[in-house]
């Protein structure tokens, strides 16, 4: 728990951290298989992640044309648009859901160094994850899988409310931090949804609880209930509106995630708290250990 003061904890302890009238607050996004073993018509094999409704990573993109289209399981992935960084604009054929379950496998993290398992099926899935329109997830978000059923069941009588929002995990949120992003002041977009319900339990809250950056983006970025969509790149000097507190992962280095943790609890107590992990051999990154960070 980055407090002060900084404390040793586990996540079991978080009923006892929170306090009745807090407000959890959960990024519901299901990751979908979004990582697509394609080839081209050469027979060249190609790399396409899927990120949001019509775009992807695409690798090697060197030789890729406009207007080229990558065999893919029971369809093609046309490529439409060349754009930076190795992203295009893309479209499915006949449609994404029908490419990714003939071809599609979960996008674990590439630093993973390893094909997913059946057992990641579940594991890098958050337990009340659920499919909300035409929102997919290209990455989880990570601070939610250490949540249960159980603890959820032991918050709510602690008198601590949840409450549900979906953003879309995509390049906003797990792309490394490139010379646009900084120069631009704006991440990659990714699109939202805030349901009614709960935007009214924010007014009532005693203090919101962010579960993880994507919720914390989403509620900075919103003006009302609803879809929306966000390019906003939290860094030093942002004046936080919504978030009251914020349970996290540790992040990468050089990345808007851990600019946004720094900046949420002070560049120099987030520093100290990541040392600290480093020493006493802490998990980072998305199966790794979570932090409290209060105001």
């Amino acid at each position: 728990m980055v407090g002060p003061p900084l404390e040793d904890r586990a996540v079991v302890d978080l009923p006892s951290l929170l306090r009745p009238g807090d407000l959890l607050v959960l990024n519901d996004i299901r990751v979908h298989h979004a990582r697509l073993r394609a080839r081209r018509e050469s027979g060249g094999p190609v790399e396409v992640l899927l990120a949001g409704a019509d775009e992807a990573l695409v690798r090697p993109a060197r030789r890729l044309r406009e207007g080229e289209r990558l065999v893919c399981g029971a369809g093609h992935v046309l490529l439409r648009t060349r754009l930076a960084d190795g992203r295009w604009k893309i479209a499915c054929e006949p449609d994404v859901d029908t490419l990714t379950a003939s071809a599609g496998e979960l996008p674990l993290p590439p630093y993973f160094g390893r094909a997913p398992t059946p057992e990641d099926e579940e594991r890098y899935q958050t337990v009340y994850a659920r499919t909300r329109g035409d929102l997919r997830g290209a990455a989880a978000p990570t601070a939610g899988l250490h949540l249960t059923p159980r603890l959820l069941e032991q918050l709510e009588t602690r008198g601590v409310a949840s409450a549900s929002l979906t953003l879309e995990v995509g390049l906003g949120t797990f792309r490394p931090l490139g010379a646009e992003q900084i120069a631009s002041g704006a991440l990659h977009p990714e699109r939202f949804d805030i349901p009614e319900a709960t935007w009214e339990a924010l007014r009532t809250a005693r203090r919101v609880v962010a579960v993880g950056t994507t919720v914390a983006r989403a509620l900075e970025s919103a003006e009302g209930p609803g879809p929306g969509s966000t390019r906003l790149f939290i860094r030093e000097g942002y004046p936080f509106r919504r978030v009251d507190a914020l349970f996290t992962n540790f992040h990468l280095p050089r990345s808007s995630l851990l600019m946004l943790v720094s900046t949420f609890g002070g560049r120099e107590r987030v520093l100290d708290a990541y040392r600290h992990a480093v020493a006493a051999r802490y998990r980072f990154y998305s199966y790794g250990d979570a932090m409290l960070v209060t105001r």
